[in-house]
């Protein structure tokens, strides 16, 4: 698979996120998933470790014989990148310190305790339907300053900063109103996936507008497959994404921007009523009401059994389906379909960032060996690794340069190169949980029939308006 920059695949991790950072998709916060509220713990220090002498390969000064606690959300990208990647790379620089590992997919349920109690780990990967709030850990003091990290020399020159190995704009994307706390370290694309293998024997074709896609629904209904699906059980964010992508596409990207920023009215805007219109429809006639019980899992391993055809999601879903997905199934990649010929953002317009957020416990025992991790995880070693074992992209920029990624990951990849400078990205759900909580559970309202548009829009906007006027929330803005 060619890796040239004039190929239309261009697979380089370089090339293809400097595209992303040139357009502005790494120029803002980025979001989460699903958060969960974080409860404030002692404010003191909790005799956190001293003592380490700081050197060219220990620039933290870090204890050498100092243990650290390693908490990953095991997702999509599972754990193994961590246990036999990221771990290994840190016990060879600090042979004597010993590395606890924990993985969960209930972050909050598992860390939230410990935070109120003033005994984090060190080190959280968090993600997934029960993460943490950013924005109240931010502003709650839990999160260490990265600034020393990314000022930090890299573990493979140290006369290049750790900052200079990255895209251009990671530090940013994991700031907030302009301090970074965060690293968000893979590559995620957005859209509607489907099975390369389904489409080719079927004669079906990808839709660019909404009579193509529409047209496409009615072929595979006509086939007894479902034609589009989510979980609703607790994937309505796979959902919302669709709608809001949809507004953007009809009304320009700063529909969202207003959203992002609490702006008065922003979602009773046309562009989004329009879209939660179009996407009511496809719930009411395409999908299968049953869904909305139903767990992520579960929906995409029917897609897996070809029951159903089309299912929104970002492209950590090759990996995470890899054991379930049979030989042959090839997933692709398909942009939200244009609503009408007057949308200000063409078909190949997408939704992109940097995602998959980890962070330094402020508060924990050893933040210092916090910062080493990190830094470890985004050396040349620390991200093939990744990238070899999870088959996605890092932020490094040679992390994966000449590797040839699977069909689905190729697939975004080739969108992203194809929506150029129409790439958005959406930050509101990271910045406040339980705005997302009500778009989640309005969004499964709207799409198993028992909400109209006006009344997702009104329900939403009123949430909203309430955390503007709520003064114990942190507000952030782009």
């Amino acid at each position: 698979m060619s890796n040239t920059p004039d190929s239309p695949v261009d697979l380089s991790r370089r090339s293809v996120l400097r595209r992303a950072a040139a357009v502005g998709l790494l120029a803002t916060p980025a979001a989460g998933l699903l958060s969960a509220c974080a409860t404030s713990g002692d404010d003191e220090k909790n005799d956190q470790v001293t003592g380490g002498t700081k050197s060219a390969t220990n620039p933290f000064g870090v204890p050498e014989d100092a243990p650290i606690e390693v908490v990953i959300f095991n997702g999509g990208y599972g754990e193994k990148y961590a246990t036999d990647v990221h771990q290994p790379l840190y016990k060879k620089a600090f042979p004597k310190a010993e590395v606890k590992h924990q993985s969960t997919q209930a972050i909050s349920t598992v860390l939230q305790p410990r935070f109120a109690s003033g005994n984090p780990p060190e080190f959280v990967n968090n993600s997934g339907e029960k993460l943490m709030d950013f924005g109240a850990l931010v502003a709650d003091g839990q999160l260490q300053d990265l600034t020393e990290l990314w000022d930090a020399p890299s573990v493979d020159d140290p006369n290049k900063k750790v900052r200079d190995t990255v895209v251009p704009g990671t530090v940013d994307v994991g700031s907030f109103n302009g301090k970074p706390y965060v690293l968000y370290y893979a590559s995620t694309v957005f859209g509607i996936w489907y099975s390369g293998k389904l489409f080719k024997d079927n004669g079906w074709a990808p839709a660019k507008d909404w009579s193509e896609f529409t047209a496409l629904l009615d072929k595979i209904k006509a086939k007894g497959i479902t034609p589009y699906g989510y979980a609703g059980s607790n994937a309505a964010y796979y959902q919302w994404n669709v709608i809001l992508t949809q507004a953007a596409k009809i009304g320009g990207t700063d529909v969202l921007k207003n959203i992002d920023n609490l702006e008065d009215g922003a979602w009773q805007q046309d562009a989004v009523k329009q879209a939660a219109e179009a996407w009511a429809e496809i719930g009411a006639k395409y999908s299968d009401k049953s869904f909305e019980g139903l767990k992520h899992t579960d929906v995409q391993l029917r897609q897996n059994q070809y029951k159903l055809a089309l299912y929104p999601s970002g492209d950590w879903l090759e990996g995470e389906q890899k054991k379930d997905t049979p030989a042959g199934f090839e997933y692709q990649l398909m942009p939200v379909p244009s609503l009408s010929a007057s949308d200000k953002l063409p078909a190949t317009a997408l939704r992109a960032t940097a995602a998959e957020g980890y962070f330094v416990s402020a508060k924990s025992k050893n933040p210092k060996g916090g910062l080493e991790y990190m830094r470890q995880m985004l050396s040349v070693a620390g991200a093939k690794g990744f990238t070899e074992m999870v088959k996605a992209p890092t932020v490094v920029t040679a992390g994966s340069e000449g590797f040839a990624f699977p069909p689905g990951v190729a697939s975004s990849q080739t969108a992203l190169t194809a929506a150029g400078q129409d790439v958005f990205n959406i930050y509101f759900d990271g910045w406040y949980k339980e705005l997302d909580k009500e778009v989640r559970t309005a969004t499964n309202e709207l799409m198993f029939g028992r909400i109209k548009a006006d009344a997702f829009a009104e329900r939403i906007q009123k949430r909203a308006d309430a955390i503007k006027k709520d003064s114990s929330v942190t507000k952030f803005k782009r």
